[in-house]
């Protein structure tokens, strides 16, 4: 693998006015990211503050009622802040920190990488400024509400369909205008190198701590594990350890919105083309004239209409698989994990648990599943009751 490449994917497509910043990282990355200092100080914040290791849960009552394979949950929905993104967030903003940079700027859709950002700011003493597209901020208003609560300035975005992609393009925008004491904590494994290879790095303790859990549980690796992807950050995670693994089924389960027959789809790597946007080469949605097309979710942290390089890469291969789960889907296995084993999923893990329903069955019941539960659903109850048709108010 080149620098900077996963196969023909990655890259660093970005402004002359960028590239001091993302040089000046990858030198600060890779004279940190072995430093014994560096990962002592991060590991002591993964275990005291956030509370890693996470749990591997056996969901004994769903396991039984789908009637197949094992299903194991890596309880990522546990961390400090309710989701994985605080994994990536606290190692960048502390390489940031040894940077001597003093202000972080982020980019959210669902809110929860803004909320784990502003989180990091308040923890470590930094100005803190998020961007978040407009539409968004209306899904997510608690998490807006939680930003600005840890001291993080909320700037709502309106330009293109005022959702995710737009957030990381003025987030972009925003760091060109201020380099020098400013660092971009991406919340994906997306963008120009080396943010893809950062990310990864950081958010592989999921699937090193699922290979040790399942190995002291199981005394044997799963046969498949199972994410949802937007970007691809948790998914990436919970991948990277059984990559060299062939015996391990890696599935991502894109959000499919409407049905990857309609428009209202962010399933890329079901629907999308080559293409490069932020800063790297992968797939993305398109129109018919090769510019980025606007895409819908049900939920706000898949509505991306691209994915990571990594994953391109991961599906050109063939290691991993890629799937499509609709919105409907989505929130019946929203509704179906909470009756059946009293757990709240993000939306956009109940993506990944949607399609583990139609898979265990088929599989045998000494088969082992495990679902990477990337964040908890308190922050979707509003928009799963709308979806149903009824509305509900803290008035």
């Amino acid at each position: 693998m080149s620098k900077g490449r996963f196969g023909t994917y990655g890259g660093q497509y970005i402004p002359e006015t960028l590239m001091n910043a993302v040089i000046e990282l990858e030198i600060a990355y890779e004279r940190y990211k072995n430093d014994k200092w560096f990962n002592r100080e991060l590991t002591s914040l993964f275990n005291n503050y956030v509370g890693r290791p996470t749990l591997l849960y056996f969901a004994e009552r769903l396991t039984k009622d789908l009637g197949g394979a094992k299903i194991y949950l890596k309880r990522e929905d546990l961390n400090h802040t309710g989701s994985h993104k605080i994994n990536n967030v606290l190692g960048q903003t502390l390489l940031a920190k040894k940077m001597g940079k003093t202000r972080i700027i982020a980019e959210t859709g669902a809110g929860q990488h803004g909320v784990a950002t502003a989180t990091a700011a308040a923890l470590m003493d930094m100005e803190c400024e998020i961007f978040m597209g407009e539409e968004d901020t209306r899904r997510q208003a608690l998490n807006v509400y939680k930003m600005r609560l840890l001291g993080a300035t909320v700037h709502p975005v309106s330009s293109g369909t005022a959702t995710l992609k737009d957030a990381v393009s003025e987030t972009m925008r925003e760091w060109t205008n201020r380099i020098a004491d400013t660092h971009y904590v991406l919340g994906s494994v997306m963008g120009p190198h080396p943010f893809p290879t950062i990310v990864r790095d950081l958010q592989a303790v999921i699937s090193k701590e699922i290979k040790e859990q399942m190995l002291e549980r199981e005394g044997q690796l799963p046969n498949a594990v199972i994410a949802c992807v937007g970007g691809g950050s948790n998914a990436i995670g919970a991948f990277h350890h059984f990559v060299n693994d062939k015996s391990v089924r890696l599935i991502g389960c894109e959000a499919a919105g409407r049905g990857i027959e309609t428009f209202d789809t962010a399933a890329t790597i079901s629907t999308g083309k080559i293409g490069i946007f932020h800063g790297m080469k992968s797939y993305f949605c398109q129109d018919e004239y090769g510019q980025i097309a606007p895409v819908y979710s049900i939920s706000a942290g898949l509505d991306y209409p691209g994915i990571g390089p990594e994953h391109a890469y991961l599906h050109d291969i063939g290691r991993a698989e890629y799937v499509a789960i609709t919105d409907e889907e989505a929130v019946f296995a929203f509704e179906y994990l909470s009756r059946i084993e009293g757990i709240i999923p993000a939306i956009e893990s109940a993506h990944a648990i949607a399609y583990v329903m139609k898979l265990a069955p088929k599989l045998d019941k000494d088969k082992i599943i495990v679902i990477n539960l990337s964040g908890r659903g308190d922050k979707d109850c509003a928009a799963v009751a709308r979806f149903r048709g009824e509305e509900i108010s803290d008035e």
